[in-house]
């Protein structure tokens, strides 16, 4: 009898605390997830209240907004809202990161492809001038879905190669919608097609300005940085006038980097035979050199120190010398920590260099103050729409080779 009383409240005690857990995962799947629930306000707002496309007569007047109803077929309209709304319920109640990732996807890939229906439904028929853009309503379900799937992969902690992967698939249906031709009829295609010889020459231009600057502030910011690590005492003076420099507005940089390089240019031959002058590409470059020589000594000092001293005691207990310690001891494990300032270094520059139009030194900022002074936002989004692009493309190629660096996770 004894036994039986016992057994009585450990079973009670148990039973509760067994089931309880079932409910919990049960309703896990489904509570309300915040950041679905403002991805789902967002989708809302997109379909019902801003415009999907804007019409014009042609490339500089006003344009009518056309809501998605009007801007597509009835039956196209009525699916694209169908699939944009079954996201708007998986972001709001599905943790599940797959199912959310694949409902961002294919939201992107339905209103991509919307949208390259709408200059043919919207248009008279035989008009050549006018233009259909994608308007506020579009670009605010681009950003719905695309912070759905940022934040799923997130979710998922893809390891670096599955990143690449993910990417190179993104950037591979990105071309093929582009060269399928539908996207033809938008006015930003139409303003490409009847630049794009210059907009190859600029997109050089650009990567030229980007990555130049980076590779010759790696090349100086190195071995500085190596001697800010050696040299203690002159480490604060050199890292405070790097940050006086980074302080410094792009444009005004460039405007005092004009009368060196012009003086430069007139006194020195060579100089003028090489292509360096007060204005142009010269100040443009050497402006984004030194904007990019503080994180890459400010990283390369701090890689260094936080090398263990307990690995560098053993490695000149193995009689390395110093030389042989820094080059194959301490840069390697610094490594990581320096391509991080690199990463910083790439995609500032890719932004900055949009800047260097202003003083003729081309680049996609050509495109952006192009269009800015003819009130043509296709024209900005032109050279704006590929800058994001190429620092988004950097960031992740980047971050995945810092993950690779730092070797295989512990957690």
């Amino acid at each position: 009898m004894g036994l039986r009383r016992e057994a009585r409240p450990i079973v009670n005690a148990i039973s509760p605390h067994t089931s309880a857990p079932r409910v919990a995962s049960a309703g896990a799947a489904v509570s309300l997830d915040r950041l679905g629930g403002v991805v789902a306000v967002l989708i809302g707002v997109a379909l019902f209240v801003a415009p999907f496309v804007t019409y014009r007569a042609n490339r500089i007047v006003a344009g009518e907004a056309r809501m998605l109803l009007d801007a597509l077929p009835m039956a196209m309209a009525v699916g694209v809202m169908s699939v944009a709304l079954g996201v708007a319920l998986v972001a709001a109640t599905i943790r599940q990161p797959i199912l959310r990732l694949s409902a961002a996807a294919l939201g992107l890939a339905v209103i991509f492809l919307a949208v390259g229906r709408a200059p043919g439904f919207v248009t008279p028929p035989g008009n050549t001038f006018a233009r259909v853009s994608p308007a506020f309503g579009f670009w605010l379900l681009t950003l719905a879905f695309a912070l759905l799937v940022a934040d799923s992969i997130t979710r998922l902690r893809l390891g670096p190669f599955a990143r690449l992967a993910a990417l190179a698939v993104a950037a591979a249906a990105m071309a093929m919608l582009l060269l399928s031709g539908a996207w033809d009829g938008l006015s930003l295609l139409k303003e490409y097609a009847t630049r794009a010889d210059s907009f190859w020459r600029e997109a050089r231009q650009h990567l030229f300005l980007a990555l130049g600057s980076l590779a010759a502030a790696t090349l100086v910011g190195l071995p500085l940085g190596m001697v800010c690590y050696r040299v203690p005492r002159i480490k604060t003076a050199i890292l405070q006038v790097l940050n006086i420099i980074q302080t410094i507005p792009s444009i005004a940089l460039f405007g005092i980097l004009m009368v060196p390089l012009s003086i430069l240019s007139a006194k020195v031959p060579l100089a003028a035979a090489l292509g360096i002058h007060g204005i142009g590409a010269a100040p443009a470059f050497v402006a984004l050199f030194l904007y990019s020589l503080l994180p890459v000594v400010a990283n390369t000092v701090v890689g260094l120190e936080q090398v263990p001293a307990s690995v560098v005691d053993a490695a000149r207990g193995m009689g390395l010398s110093k030389r042989q310690r820094l080059f194959q001891v301490e840069l390697p494990l610094a490594f990581p920590i320096i391509l991080t300032g690199i990463r910083i270094v790439l995609v500032q520059n890719l932004g900055l260099a949009t800047v260097a139009a202003l003083i003729g030194g081309g680049g996609f900022g050509t495109f952006v103050f192009q269009g800015i002074g003819q009130t043509a936002i296709d024209l900005v989004l032109l050279g704006a729409i590929p800058t994001v692009a190429l620092s988004f493309m950097a960031a992740v190629i980047l971050d995945a080779a810092i993950d690779l660096a730092r070797g295989p996770s512990r957690d």
